[in-house]
């Protein structure tokens, strides 16, 4: 066996989809779940010889996303593969603001995105693959606001809390298994996606850290999409991935 399967979500855009065409090699494959399908990958992979899924998948239905990974998974022979890993990139922010002035749909939403279905996914991969015999990595793309407060962003920092706490959990319980999976929780640092245009572009009088955001951009603090999916690329094939559950990329 020497083909890699790679499950990634996020991937339509900014550092996902980054991402996604740096995973794309000869006789691999690539399933992703994003909201909208990318004509960049699909052209990409008929170059690299690669095969590649594009599941166009609402997120914040976190229960019919991992119920389809599953049944798919299940379908699969068992032994097809050298290695399975399962990437938790897509993730929102809430509407930029005081706790309690949140739109209680909107600050559903990024949680479900951004905490739920990474957990259920995690889950059915787990589930799905636990016969399979081959090496299985689970990586969470946090952020170094699951580990510190910021005024404004309560969704957020606590959706990417809450996935360094279950990735925690699920470290514990995957070391008990003579091949359990090797997981991590990772910060890739700041990174000039979308995300960060939200954030220079918010009420200053409703997020007091938008001076902070504005600056770094200013300074050429950000990473390129490109290079730090090259970067978390890299730190998965550590021979130590998974030894610190939760991480940080600039450490």
């Amino acid at each position: 066996m020497t083909q890699h399967l790679t499950i990634l979500t996020g991937a339509s855009r900014g550092m996902g989809l980054a991402m996604g065409l740096q995973l794309l090699q000869p006789g691999d494959t690539l399933l992703t779940l994003s909201r909208q399908t990318s004509d960049a990958l699909t052209e990409a992979a008929m170059d690299k010889g690669c095969e590649l899924l594009q599941w166009q998948q609402d997120l914040a239905d976190g229960a019919t996303a991992s119920a389809r990974l599953a049944h798919w998974l299940g379908e699969l022979p068992p032994r097809r593969y050298a290695s399975a890993t399962l990437i938790n990139n897509a993730g929102v922010i809430a509407r930029i603001g005081p706790l309690r002035d949140a739109d209680a749909a909107n600050l559903s939403q990024a949680l479900r995105v951004g905490l739920e279905a990474p957990m259920l996914l995690t889950a059915a991969f787990l589930h799905a693959t636990r016969g399979w015999g081959c090496e299985l990595k689970v990586l969470n793309i946090s952020s170094g606001l699951g580990r510190r407060a910021m005024a404004s962003q309560a969704g957020y920092c606590a959706a990417k809390a809450g996935m360094d706490h279950f990735t925690r959990c699920l470290a514990l319980e995957e070391a008990l298994l003579p091949r359990g999976a090797k997981v991590c929780s990772l910060a890739p640092g700041v990174i000039d996606t979308d995300m960060q245009v939200q954030l220079r572009s918010a009420d200053a009088a409703a997020f007091p850290d938008r001076a902070n955001f504005t600056g770094m951009k200013e300074k050429g603090l950000l990473a390129t999409p490109e290079d730090a999916a090259r970067n978390i690329l890299a730190f998965l094939q550590r021979a130590d991935f998974g030894a610190n559950p939760v991480a940080d990329i600039r450490d």
